[in-house]
């Protein structure tokens, strides 16, 4: 499986939400000017990414016929 291109793509969609939550966490726990300036855009694109992440996994089910 992990030699499917599609899982591959969807590893790392996965691994890109992970990456903006943590992004967005940190910049709320930084507080001050940082975090009023990039707060709400980093929650929209972690809200883009999971959806983006969740079609993926959706699809590669559907592909696969699991």
């Amino acid at each position: 499986m992990t030699n499917d291109p599609l899982f591959i793509i969807v590893a790392i969609a996965c691994l890109a939400v992970v990456a903006v939550l943590v992004f967005g966490i940190g910049s709320f726990a930084k507080g001050g000017d940082f975090n009023k300036k990039y707060a709400n855009k980093a929650m929209r694109w972690r809200i883009i990414a999971q959806f983006l992440a969740v079609i993926l996994i959706l699809l590669f089910v559907w592909v696969r016929g699991a």
